[in-house]
């Protein structure tokens, strides 16, 4: 597997990205983008571990991941979700037009499948099939839980504090306002269920597993749940279980 690093410069941004594919191809029928979680970066292990076993099985695809803002090498200091869903426009733009991408497919973790359910919300679904991996379907309690209690009484007195692990992100008042307003939990996605897969961990110690269960129920989305698995599925066994199940769904 070949891999590259590029950057999309758009609109005033500069989006590092990170493609992966068998060949020398510049254009592909089929793409399949990766969003990490928070914390994260487009260098993830599972991205990485996905796109060996989605390329093993069609050499002709490709993967496709990215930083979101304000982490790996990205250059925003300031965490913004309207920021966050106009880099994933602007990556699918990318995909369609550069790649020239017939089908496209996502596969997102954590905060990414939070944001990729908003981004179909507010813009419609551009993907043929879904996969989400244990997604924040509650990203407001998620992000609250990062913060101490003198650090939550700033943001309520209008003050930016840091959040994050080996890099740092300035995060205010706006940003948890909007995170409770645009509750994905409370919109519909029936319309979206035959294409769309959760998979979730029975022992994930930071995303209750419950959300998805309901979230699923309420819009008869395909549940997998994975016995033992945490939140990052650290066990590579378990997270041979999760993959394995993606590559199969993209590919049925």
């Amino acid at each position: 597997m070949k891999e590259k690093h590029f950057d999309i410069n758009e609109e005033g941004l500069s989006i590092r990205c990170r493609i992966m594919q068998e060949g020398n191809e510049r254009t592909f029928n089929r793409v399949i983008i990766c969003t990490h979680g928070f914390g994260g970066n487009k260098e993830a292990a599972n991205i990485t571990k996905f796109a060996e076993k989605e390329i093993a099985k069609h050499s002709k695809d490709a993967v496709i991941a990215f930083d979101w803002p304000c982490h790996g090498n990205d250059g925003r200091k300031k965490f913004e979700i309207s920021e966050c869903l106009q880099y994933l426009r602007l990556v699918i733009n990318y995909v369609k037009e550069t790649l020239k991408a017939v089908d496209i497919f996502n596969y997102s973790v954590s905060l990414g499948g939070y944001l990729s359910l908003l981004y179909i919300h507010e813009n419609g679904n551009p993907f043929k099939r879904i996969a989400l991996r244990a997604p924040s379907l509650s990203m407001y309690e998620a992000m609250l839980n990062k913060f101490s209690e003198d650090e939550r009484e700033k943001l309520l007195k209008g003050k930016e504090v840091e959040a994050g692990f080996e890099r740092k992100m300035k995060v205010n008042r706006s940003l948890l306002d909007e995170l409770k307003e645009k509750d994905v939990r409370k919109y519909e996605y029936l319309d979206f269920a035959d294409d769309m897969i959760v998979i979730h961990g029975t022992k994930d110690e930071l995303v209750d597993i419950n959300d998805s269960r309901k979230f699923c129920d309420d819009n008869v989305i395909e549940l997998i749940e994975v016995e033992g698995a945490d939140h990052t599925f650290h066990d590579p066994k378990l997270m041979d279980i999760a993959i394995h199940n993606i590559v199969e769904f993209f590919n049925n």
